[in-house]
């Protein structure tokens, strides 16, 4: 999507196609438990818009893992 690209009226349909192309798939068909990184907000907003999967950002990932080292338990 890059950005505002998806965005924009005229620019959607292609915005769906390119993400059906790779990322969309990938996402759908990735286990359950495994989490899905994406750092950009244009990826994530995709992401949410056509699976049914949340999307954590990198620092989201780092925040839980200190989280959970610090608590002792494992993720």
């Amino acid at each position: 999507m890059a950005g505002s690209f998806g965005f924009e009226r005229d620019k959607y349909e292609i915005s769906q196609a390119i993400g059906e192309l790779e990322l969309l798939p990938a996402v759908r068909q990735a286990p359950a438990d495994w989490l899905i990184i994406a750092d950009g907000f244009s990826c994530r907003e995709q992401i949410v818009q056509n699976t049914r999967r949340r999307p954590l950002h990198l620092a989201e990932v780092l925040k839980i893992a200190q989280d959970t080292s610090l608590s002792g338990s494992r993720l």
